[in-house]
């Protein structure tokens, strides 16, 4: 005979409440008002003859008997929405939204998309170029391609790769202004799309000579510094996944031999309901396979003569 569960309603109001810590919040989410969450709160509480919440100084925190309740009663309902998702989305087609990086939307997802679109007509991909983190919790979008550090709470995070950073510019760049050394840097325009840390790790590891006083331009993103870079604009930070097409066509060289791991890494993040939807799971595992076996991406060319980062000697 199956247990007698407490009302839907009020464990709703207190998996929402016990998530923000905060009333407020968690009725914008269940579209009632604040007194109707508490009021399913205290129902709750009478049901079950405790106490969930407490508040000090006017700020919300769980009783200990809130924080033993708490995660099994988020699993259930991420279990049910999971299902949900699952009855809804059997099949693998229909509307497939997905938003990611622009630089890796440009550089990389749009030149192999053709193989995905071959395997799954029936998915109808509305395809986002956005930076904003904002999508991640956004219920219009079905998964986001996002480079960081994989700590996206709430959400389903899987690991897609990562990679090496490392100058890259035009040919026609070099041609006007030589890069055979790291010093040579400081004739040139370097671009960066963050506050420039990236490019201070790539500069230390080279031992790089003071780049004190070079001329720089922060771009918005790495997609506007490399295009910056294609248009003989500067030298922008390149890396092994976005700018390998565009060494491999001669659009960009790499002028030094030397990379460097990338503080951050790219990763597929989803809602926890729909990471085993058949429809994301053929886009992920799409991508999964693409960057695994890396066979559409031509091996990168660099300027000939090949130059080298000469490092600095030690005192």
């Amino acid at each position: 005979m199956r247990k007698r569960l407490p009302p839907l309603n009020p464990l709703r109001a207190f998996e929402a409440t016990a998530r923000y810590l905060s009333v407020s919040r968690a009725a914008a989410e269940l579209n009632v008002t604040p007194g109707a969450v508490s009021h399913q709160i205290r129902a709750l509480e009478e049901a079950l003859k405790v106490t969930l919440f407490h508040r000090d100084a006017g700020r919300l925190r769980l009783s200990s008997h809130g924080s033993a309740l708490q995660p099994s009663i988020a699993a259930a309902f991420d279990s049910i929405a999971e299902a949900s998702a699952l009855l809804t989305r059997q099949k693998t087609e229909g509307d497939l939204v997905v938003s990611c990086m622009p630089a890796l939307a440009s550089f990389w997802l749009i030149p192999h998309l053709g193989g995905f679109i071959k395997r799954y007509p029936g998915i109808q991909l509305k395809l986002m170029a956005s930076n904003d983190d904002a999508d991640i919790s956004s219920p219009d979008v079905d998964l986001c391609i996002r480079y960081g550090n994989g700590a996206w709470p709430d959400r389903h995070v899987q690991l897609w790769t990562q990679m090496n950073l490392f100058p890259v510019c035009s040919p026609t760049l070099v041609n006007a202004k030589p890069l055979r050394d790291v010093s040579d840097l400081l004739h040139h325009t370097m671009l960066h799309g963050d506050d420039g840390r990236e490019w201070q790790n790539w500069l230390s590891a080279a031992r790089a000579p003071s780049m004190s006083g070079v001329r720089s331009y922060n771009m918005s993103d790495a997609h506007i510094a490399i295009e910056a870079a294609i248009h003989g604009h500067g030298v922008a930070l390149g890396d092994s996944i976005t700018t390998s097409r565009l060494l491999a066509e001669g659009r960009l060289i790499a002028p030094f031999a030397l990379k460097v791991p990338a503080p951050a890494a790219f990763y597929i993040v989803c809602r926890n309901e729909l990471r085993n939807a058949p429809i994301v799971t053929a886009f992920t595992d799409w991508m999964t396979s693409e960057i695994t076996q890396g066979k559409r991406v031509p091996a990168q060319k660099r300027a000939a003569p090949k130059a080298k980062a000469k490092t600095r000697k030690k005192a």
